[in-house]
């Protein structure tokens, strides 16, 4: 683990110490993630190749991207959940993703508000919302 992760994780676990909290956030960010994936898999950019690239593709590849230069399992791991989340997003009706997409983020405010007392981490750094699932999947693999 880089130490700008490192980093990065100290500053976001500083704003998640409840165990209420984690809870809402081990269920909603995955939920956001999935959801996210689902609504701009529908979004599509241009053709290629016979293939029509969709926004969702687009933010997996710039996401992985960055996620690379902070951890490669990690990366990867998300890659692939990312990777999943498009392809069974494809098939999701609009409203569905949508409901979904909602519902992961009550969760993340009653995490904080109800649980933490405190603002979640990406108000002061819009980085977090790309280092939040990092934190969830590397609880998951116990890299934390």
């Amino acid at each position: 683990m880089s130490k700008t992760l490192q980093a990065h994780f100290a500053d976001y676990s500083s704003h998640h110490q409840t165990a209420g909290n984690q809870a809402c956030h081990s269920i909603g960010i995955p939920l956001i993630v999935f959801s996210l994936m689902a609504l701009l898999q529908q979004v599509p950019l241009f053709a290629a190749l016979g293939h029509t690239v969709t926004l969702g593709e687009v933010v997996v590849v710039a996401a992985t991207l960055y996620y690379l230069t902070l951890d490669v399992a990690l990366a990867l791991g998300m890659f692939v959940f990312s990777a999943v989340s498009l392809y069974v997003g494809r098939s999701l009706p609009l409203t569905v993703s949508l409901g979904v997409f909602v519902f992961g983020w009550i969760l993340q405010f009653v995490g904080h508000f109800v649980y933490e007392k405190r603002s979640p981490a990406f108000l002061k750094n819009f980085v977090h919302l790309l280092v939040g699932p990092l934190w969830i999947l590397a609880k998951a693999m116990r890299r934390t």
